[in-house]
């Protein structure tokens, strides 16, 4: 088999990678990715000389080049983790993720649908339902809620995506994860973010009151869902993937700071987001009823692995928070910080 994956130099996209090729001896994979700041080919690294492997540098916005790429390599299955997938970054500068997220998305599609690809899986996020209030979880056939320009990219996508199966029979599969954590991860992410602050003695900025609850699932078991997916997903099929394992924000800072053996005096309140989701659930009962997937890792050691990894590899973290990175994260984190001590005079003045 033949898989394009796009989006391949990123967090979740080459764990997906290294994870298929080194359990898939018959399996070749294209790498489309366009690496932005996320996108990191030291990622890659102990693939790059597989034979198996081979690495394209584009824009799924890209007609030419996408549509040359799949009568070239002539993929049997995509999956498609292109995306711009911060949220943060989304509010600050909207216009990025509607570029990537629906045109790309769009792009890659047309080229499918022309190519008679037999499998395009479509990775999408938890956040298209929105918040939900507990004790509720979201099926696949939950209504789609989303609250930042980011996820409404993504349900927009997923829609997309969808209706090419409907309209035009593309065998189109959407599946929507829950939030990933791991090795390898840009640490602009809650959990990376933390941990790499912790590591260097400096303050882990938390958003509002820090009781957000997220869904946490560690990215291989992410992975091996989806190639679930590939191999036993219905066309025209949503599947979400969860990791049964919800926590307040707080809670998980906490715990980093715990396995870093880190005082809680780093932990930092900033003004929280807006519209920021209270809390994600998933039901994952249909990919286990109809794969037999389920999560493997625990949080506890998914998290201590985490940490191992970041204590080991402080270099790559260095590599990859220089330049662009740095002036984003004084853009969103230093002016909340100024805005939550106005707040907080006004309050006590008050």
């Amino acid at each position: 088999m033949k898989i394009l994956v796009t989006g391949g130099a990123g967090f979740i996209g080459s764990a997906f990678v290294r994870q298929t090729l080194r359990g898939k001896p018959e399996v070749h994979i294209v790498n489309l990715d366009k690496l932005t700041y996320a996108g990191n080919l030291e990622n890659l690294a102990p693939v790059a000389a597989d034979p198996r492997y081979r690495f394209v540098r584009g824009d799924i916005c890209d007609e030419a080049l996408v549509e040359r790429l799949f009568e070239d390599e002539k993929p049997e299955t995509v999956v498609h983790f292109a995306a711009e997938s911060h949220v943060d970054r989304s509010i600050l500068s909207p216009e990025p993720v509607f570029q990537t997220n629906l045109r790309g998305t769009f792009t890659l599609l047309e080229a499918a649908r022309r190519a008679r690809t037999r499998r395009f899986v479509h990775v999408s996020t938890d956040e298209v339902y929105g918040s939900i209030d507990p004790p509720a979880e979201a099926d696949e056939n939950f209504p789609l809620r989303p609250s930042s320009p980011y996820s409404a990219s993504k349900a927009g996508s997923d829609l997309l995506a969808l209706s090419y199966w409907t309209t035009y029979r593309l065998p189109v599969v959407v599946t929507r994860a829950s939030n990933n954590y791991g090795p390898y991860h840009f640490p602009e992410k809650l959990i990376p973010l933390m941990i790499s602050n912790a590591l260097e003695d400096k303050p882990l900025p938390i958003y509002g009151d820090g009781m957000q609850v997220r869904d946490w699932l560690f990215v291989e078991d992410h992975c091996r869902a989806i190639l679930a997916v590939v191999e036993q997903g219905r066309d025209g099929e949503i599947y979400n993937i969860g990791g049964n394992c919800s926590l307040p924000n707080i809670e998980v800072v906490r715990r980093i700071l715990r396995t870093t053996c880190k005082p809680e005096r780093l932990m930092k309140t900033v003004r929280d987001r807006p519209g920021h989701d209270r809390r994600y659930a998933l039901s994952s009962e249909k990919i286990r009823r109809e794969t037999g997937w389920t999560p493997l890792v625990e949080f506890e050691s998914g998290l201590a692995e985490t940490i191992a990894w970041y204590r080991d590899n402080q270099d790559w973290v260095r590599r990859v928070r220089s330049g662009e990175y740095q002036n984003y994260y004084s853009r969103n984190y230093h002016n909340r910080d100024r805005e939550m001590g106005a707040m907080s005079g006004e309050r006590a003045g008050g």
